[in-house]
């Protein structure tokens, strides 16, 4: 079940040959060519497509002793917005010597299709209460303790030391981001979305200081070595933002009970309040906070009713989406309920 992509068109990845000719093979010299100038040695593996992302396509590729991740452009597409994939690794570039973990990139190539080398992390990307295998209770409760953790240390990078280029996005800017996708799904797929962006909409909280937010900050994407957060990946859409939207969504995959038909309930996960306090911890009390909590639910009931959308109109078939309408209520009505 995709749960995370956004209102974005999902690229798709049909790549299937590394025959001569292909752009598969191509690219694969372009790849070598690259890590070679970086003083990687050969032989190199073939250039393998790996599952998971919308945005570009993604593959695997093995030097002598090393192995690591490419991502690239997909072929005709612009490297603009979430196909860039220069801007993902420019701010992982620039995260390198900070706290927070991050796989090191070791090539970047600016010709088209544009495309990045990046160190092959081990662990898993896994969110205990949607992904398959199921995540042992305990160990999935400790990653996530450790997210809360980890997470005041990317919001305290600062930003002046970062290739910030674009506008701080505001709670304002974000609800009406979210409001976009919202309204171009049917009513009937999100009963009672417009009840909630009402009360989203009137009580619209503050903005404080701007941090950088990843954007989609949770355990699916980050790669955990057992406990320990060993990357935080997939950096498509990160900005200049509020702290509150970025904990807000990370609380959205925090209960189980969020996801009923598509997701299960983990025994022993935190609860809100306590990853909260954890966060709070190192960066500070938070305020207006059942304000974002509710744009979280908000946002994931969009996503999923695009999502649906796509499915019933047949431009991407997946019957899989046909679970998730009791999911969007359940998120739309505990959004309510937290502002009404």
């Amino acid at each position: 079940m995709t749960t995370s992509e956004t209102a974005d068109d999902a690229s798709t990845n049909d790549a299937s040959t590394n025959e001569p000719g292909t752009d598969e093979s191509r690219l694969r010299d372009r790849v070598i060519t690259g890590l070679v100038d970086q003083v990687v040695r050969g032989p190199f593996g073939p250039l393998d497509p790996m599952l998971g992302g919308h945005s570009g396509l993604t593959y695997r590729i093995a030097g002598a002793s090393e192995e690591f991740v490419i991502k690239s452009v997909p072929p005709g597409q612009k490297a603009v917005g979430r196909h860039d994939m220069l801007r993902q690794a420019r701010i992982m570039s620039a995260l390198a010597d900070t706290a927070v973990p991050v796989p090191g990139i070791r090539a970047t190539d600016e010709e088209s299709p544009a495309w990045f080398a990046m160190d092959l992390v081990r662990g898993e990307s896994l969110e205990p209460v949607l992904d398959d295998p199921a995540v042992e209770p305990g160990l999935a409760a400790a990653r996530m303790r450790r997210a809360a953790e980890i997470l005041p240390a990317l919001h305290a990078v600062p930003l002046d030391s970062l290739p910030i280029d674009g506008e701080v996005l505001t709670p304002a800017d974000e609800l009406a981001r979210w409001v976009r996708t919202m309204g171009a799904v049917p009513p009937e797929l999100v009963p009672d979305a417009d009840r909630l962006e009402a009360l989203l909409t009137a009580a619209i909280p503050e903005p404080v200081a701007p941090v950088l937010v990843h954007g989609d900050y949770r355990l699916g994407n980050i790669l955990s070595d057992g406990t320990e957060p060993a990357a935080l990946i997939d950096w498509e859409i990160w900005s200049p933002g509020d702290p509150r939207v970025e904990l807000g969504w990370f609380l959205v995959f925090a209960d189980g009970t969020n996801f009923p038909g598509v997701g299960r309930e983990v025994a022993g996960l935190p609860e809100p309040g306590e990853l909260i306090d954890i966060y709070s911890a190192t960066a500070g009390p938070l305020t207006d906070f059942t304000w974002f909590d509710a744009l979280g639910r908000f946002k994931m009931a969009a996503i999923m009713g695009h999502n649906l959308r796509r499915h019933r109109e047949g431009r991407h078939h997946d019957p899989a989406q046909e679970l998730l309408p009791e999911t969007i209520r359940q998120l739309i009505v505990t959004g309510i309920a937290r502002l009404a």
